[in-house]
């Protein structure tokens, strides 16, 4: 073992960073003012809100002028949003959605859950989010939608898709709820397709508290569908007499969620900025460091880094990437190996199709025409496991931290440096 490896705290070294590295601490007094303005309204009127109140109202139009108009939803979280979205397009049963291979389950067990058929598109080469080439391989006469992930803060190529699904005329969802703030061709992502979802849970970049959804479209037809599936199939903008006209849930969100998530959303745009000034600083700060490579985008694609992806070249190092990340790990960066959690197509409630019961439906329904056995190998997504490990990082770090984490990489590299 060299000095400099026995030198790393994985080794019983001393470690670059002894203390964790700070919470996030995104909520503050403003929130705080906002929830107390709340349940001062309430104790002083006696009427404890339910939902689409004035706070409701207020966050909804904010999240829809931010997006540059149109009309919002506050759902109850993020995995809500899709389904919500989703149920509003009226798709027929066991039609097809296209899917990309990384994303939170909950964004895609709302396909099956509504009798339909998840389809996997790969990602593009060297990314984690599906492209265009790769949603067209599975274009069929049975495809009824497209969900566009927008993973790890980092936009898909929503420009080449929606050209795509406006020659077929097939409705696009954007699954925005990693990349609140990001920007394809200095467009918001969300603002692209027929639809878009995000997640306002208390890990993203805005938050509603602990959990929370927006369906976002500019479609008003679109919007008064959203409102009738996220309300029990509530007959919202219908004519006087009408009943509730689709069986659905209650996703609503709450006044005192919407409270908070006004005030977040206010923030947003100097998360955002933060973010990229941070990310801007720890490129720069291993920008020598031949081992590894922090992931760039722009100037057309402006990620709004809810993670950081980083590339590993095995050949360039004495050790693997699973050694490698171990080694960071131990020196206070927590980084993880891939993103593996992110593929749902690969966890056993999708490969043992458990979503009604033991019937297997609804692949195994006669009435679904396609492959119910279809394999979605995605070679550039199992590729982009393969090569890149990731970590977070919020708004908040100092310079302490942005320093740590370059001197972390810097020790670890110079440590397994090949030769």
């Amino acid at each position: 073992m060299s000095d400099s490896v026995s030198k790393l705290a994985l080794h019983g070294g001393s470690p670059v960073r002894e203390a964790p590295l700070p919470a996030r601490g995104h909520i503050g007094s403003e929130e705080k003012e906002a929830i107390s303005a709340y349940v001062d309204k309430v104790l002083a009127t006696g009427t404890l809100g339910a939902y689409q109140g004035e706070e409701e109202e207020a966050y909804c139009a904010a999240f829809a002028e931010q997006l540059g108009g149109g009309y919002a939803d506050a759902v109850s979280s993020g995995s809500a949003a899709v389904y919500v979205a989703l149920l509003a397009l009226e798709l027929e049963a066991f039609s097809e959605v296209i899917i990309g291979p990384f994303t939170d389950p909950g964004g895609m067990m709302p396909i099956p859950l509504q009798s339909m058929i998840p389809m996997i598109a790969d990602s593009a080469p060297d990314s984690y989010n599906t492209g265009p080439e790769q949603v067209e391989e599975l274009l069929s006469p049975r495809t009824s939608a497209i969900i566009v992930p927008h993973i790890a803060g980092e936009p898909a190529d929503i420009g080449g898709i929606m050209e795509l699904a406006g020659r077929h005329g097939i409705p696009v969802i954007e699954d925005c709820a990693q990349a609140h703030g990001a920007r394809y061709k200095g467009q918001l992502a969300g603002s692209f397709g027929d639809l878009s979802a995000f997640s306002t849970m208390s890990g993203k970049h805005h938050s509603s508290g602990g959990q929370g959804g927006m369906v976002f479209t500019r479609d008003e037809a679109l919007y008064q569908s959203v409102r009738r599936m996220a309300d029990r199939g509530k007959p919202h903008f219908l004519p006087e007499g009408a009943t509730n006209m689709q069986a659905t849930l209650n996703f609503n969100q709450t006044d005192l969620a919407a409270a908070v998530g006004l005030v977040q959303l206010r923030k947003l745009p100097g998360m955002v900025e933060r973010r990229r000034a941070i990310v801007g600083q720890l490129i720069e700060g291993t920008a020598d460091l031949e081992m590894i490579a922090m992931r760039q985008t722009g100037p057309e694609i402006e990620s709004s880094y809810w993670f950081l992806q980083v590339a590993f070249y095995p050949e360039r190092a004495a050790c693997d990437k699973e050694t490698f990340c171990e080694s960071l790990r131990a020196e206070g960066l927590p980084v993880t190996d891939d993103y593996r959690y992110g593929m749902p197509h690969r966890q056993s409630w999708y490969t043992e199709r458990r979503v009604f019961g033991s019937s297997g439906y609804p692949w195994a329904s006669p009435l679904y025409k396609g492959d119910p056995n279809r394999g979605f190998p995605c070679p550039n997504a199992q590729a982009m496991l393969r090569s890149h490990f990731t970590f977070s990082l919020h708004e908040n770090w100092s310079t302490r931290e942005i320093d740590d984490v370059i001197a972390i990489f810097q020790k670890v590299t110079s440590a397994y440096r090949a030769g």
